[in-house]
């Protein structure tokens, strides 16, 4: 392994797509060139990290993640970019780790084009010009956001289609329009026409999956379009599918834009809104279905959870079939089963059927037993965390006495009690010195941290066990502290997924 490491990371978003200074390879060529002019090139080990289409508003992105795993890690000596909004466009993140994170494992930053380089800063930030460009970074960002959603906005109300993807039933026309596809189509009414003659989701789930139809993810996917994982599917139609094709209304050739919002530029999350704030355009496309056979089905299907009230129990959201990860279905608070398998009767989920009871007395037998460990090494546990405080103190000491010696070195070459040659030699020692201690600090600090965590999660765990030698039965707050799924198989064996690292 090389002794140094040079990482080159390069980013591109859709925006920057459309400038050719802004391309893969400019960017390449312009990173390698810096690379070369170092003084460690020579031997080093040259990695290149590259996120092609993402945005840099958040660090959310794979080869940054894989980037800064390794930086934590001690491999990257050097990172390089061409600006530094390639690396992110978010002031506080970007700032904490080039002034916070990379110092701390002595890792030299470059952006090319900015003239930044940490190694000729001092210890200095890069001041009010890096300062503001972090800002005008990332107000660029948020202003280019808020023109494409507002461009894209005016799109949809001229009635111009913009998504890449089509619901099942429609493909993409020439001009870019919808229009229906004649594979699929025909199964888009027989489900609304069945719906209207009285047969529920369930049962139009189960004839669909007898007829061998692909289900729309399988048939995207034979297509050469693989926008769903479509493992878990071999051909069964789930009653959720149905449910929302039957809600659809663009089958009737009204389009309906703006069900949901992202909670932030930038980010990936997606929040509902209020069907008051969508909006509609009618006769936008070629129908597949009358208005008329949609309202029917809708009355037909709304029959089967008219006055139904939220149903809440110990384990809801929680319960999995360990042969095929769909969810059990809670079937008249008794038992609970797997809706695939009673679907796809020739598959192993068919044994897959626990009492309601039996599953609930199970999970809270196992989950006491597995608390009544944790009395017995907490004081283990709060004595390693004590030990390796102790012992980060002492670093630390260490490391402020070593800081001391090299000012009062200083000052003692500044008093002229020391020569310029023999200030020189002691200062070079005294920094090799630092360094490792340096070293030695993050890692011990870093062990401190872990074994504080231990002791705090430790403290955590004896109160919920105290709470659970005190409870009878499953509760809803245990459940949501514990647990984060539980999987059940054949012959009611189940396995328990924890929500806590200790319990796991």
């Amino acid at each position: 392994m090389a002794d140094y490491t040079i990482a080159l990371y390069i980013r591109l978003s859709v925006e920057d797509e459309k400038t050719e200074s802004l391309s893969i390879p400019n960017q390449r060529l312009i990173l390698r060139e810096k690379a070369m002019s170092l003084p460690e090139w020579n031997g080093a080990e040259i990695l290149e990290f590259v996120d092609n289409g993402h945005t840099g508003t958040n660090f959310e992105r794979p080869a940054v993640q894989k980037l800064l795993e390794m930086a934590n890690l001690g491999k990257i000596n050097c990172i390089m970019v061409k600006d530094v909004s390639s690396f992110g466009r978010n002031s506080i993140e970007t700032g904490y780790f080039i002034e916070k994170v990379f110092p701390l494992y002595h890792i030299r930053f470059i952006a090319v084009s900015d003239n930044f380089d940490t190694a000729e800063l001092n210890g200095d930030t890069g001041g009010i010009d890096m300062a503001f460009k972090y800002l005008i970074n990332e107000c660029y960002s948020r202003d280019m956001s808020i023109k494409s959603k507002s461009a894209k906005l005016a799109r949809f109300k001229r009635g111009e289609y913009q998504s890449v993807v089509c619901p099942y039933g429609y493909q993409k026309s020439e001009d870019g329009r919808m229009k229906p596809d004649e594979e699929t189509a025909d199964n888009v009414r027989q489900i609304f026409q069945w719906a209207a003659d009285g047969l529920s989701a369930g049962a139009i789930a189960r004839k669909l999956s007898e007829m061998k139809i692909l289900t729309p993810a399988e048939f995207k996917a034979s297509k050469g379009k693989n926008y769903h994982d479509i493992s878990r599917s071999n051909g069964v139609w789930c009653r959720s599918t149905v449910l929302r094709l039957l809600e659809d209304e663009r089958y009737t050739g009204m389009y309906v834009i703006g069900k949901q919002h992202t909670v932030e530029i930038g980010s990936t999350k997606m929040v509902r809104n209020d069907e008051s704030e969508w909006i509609k355009i009618p006769d936008h496309h070629t129908p597949i279905i009358s208005k008329e056979l949609f309202e029917q089905a809708k009355a037909k299907i709304r029959k089967f959870s008219v006055n139904k009230k939220p149903r809440e129990y110990v384990l809801k959201s929680k319960v999995y079939c360990g042969c095929c990860d769909h969810a059990l279905n809670r079937r008249n608070d008794i038992i609970y089963a797997c809706e695939y398998g009673r679907i796809a009767t020739d598959t192993e989920c068919k044994g897959v059927r626990i009492r309601v009871e039996d599953l609930e007395r199970t999970v809270f037998d196992t989950i006491r037993s597995q608390a009544q460990c944790f009395a017995d090494t907490d004081a283990d546990i709060k004595a390693k965390a004590e030990k390796s405080s102790l012992e980060l103190s002492s670093y630390e000491q260490k490391l402020k006495l070593l800081q001391e010696s090299k000012r009062e070195l200083y000052e003692q070459y500044i008093l002229g009690i020391l020569d310029i040659d023999t200030y020189k030699s002691k200062k070079a020692e005294l920094e090799i010195q630092l360094v490792d201690m340096k070293n030695l600090c993050s890692v011990v600090a870093a062990k401190a941290k872990t074994a504080q965590e231990d002791y705090e999660e430790s403290i955590k765990n004896a109160k919920i066990a105290a709470s659970i030698d005190g409870a009878d039965n499953l509760t809803k707050a245990l459940v949501d502290q514990l647990v984060e799924r539980v999987y059940v198989f054949p012959n009611n064996r189940i396995e328990i997924k924890y929500a806590t690292r200790r319990f796991m």
